[in-house]
């Protein structure tokens, strides 16, 4: 029998959290990681199963939303990542591809990224490490950028305050790495 653990993208037991001078750096585990991509024909099918399903308008470039269970991030034409709680919906793209049917493609990403929370004085250090505009930022905007060269998605979650940064599981370390060295800088 295999004596297998689970362990965060960190490589911890539990997620690791950092308090730098007036920023805090989660890493966050308790969310379930779908993709969501409507199939070429399926648009008017696609856009009904999806406002019954997510309870919501689907969000265009640059944006999310959010609400219950479920937070929506626009990733690419006629693409989204889905969040919802993993405790709820640990088998994600399974609940999604039951909801959606033949009009979409649902793949299962949560192990494969990993997400950082950044609360406080995070505009400061977001223009330190890429070119998003955080600083313009409102609550519901998400961009696709590099941070200290690594592929990232930046999600506004509360205007100046709260951001979210997803990127693949293996810059968990290189990305951490990155946070921590720029709140140290603007400490």
């Amino acid at each position: 029998m295999h004596d297998l653990a689970s362990l965060t993208p960190l490589g911890a037991k539990a997620p690791h959290t950092d308090q730098i001078g007036g920023v805090t750096i989660t890493e966050v585990t308790d969310r379930a990681l779908a993709s969501v991509t409507c199939r070429i024909g399926q648009g008017p099918a696609f856009q009904t199963a999806a406002k019954t399903l997510f309870c919501m308008a689907l969000p265009g470039p640059g944006t999310s939303a959010t609400g219950s269970p479920f937070t929506l991030i626009w990733t690419g034409p006629d693409q989204w990542f889905t969040e919802a709680p993993f405790a709820s919906h640990e088998d994600i793209a399974s609940i999604i591809k039951t909801g959606l049917g033949d009009t979409a493609s649902v793949t299962e990403q949560t192990d494969g990224w990993v997400r950082f929370d950044l609360h406080g004085a995070v505009v400061d250090l977001l223009e330190r490490l890429c070119s998003a505009q955080s600083r313009r930022m409102k609550t519901g905007d998400a961009t696709r950028t590099l941070l200290e060269h690594m592929g990232c998605f930046v999600i506004c979650r509360q205007t100046g305050a709260h951001f979210s940064v997803l990127a693949p599981r293996s810059f968990a370390g290189s990305l951490h790495h990155a946070l921590c060295a720029a709140a140290r800088s603007i400490a």
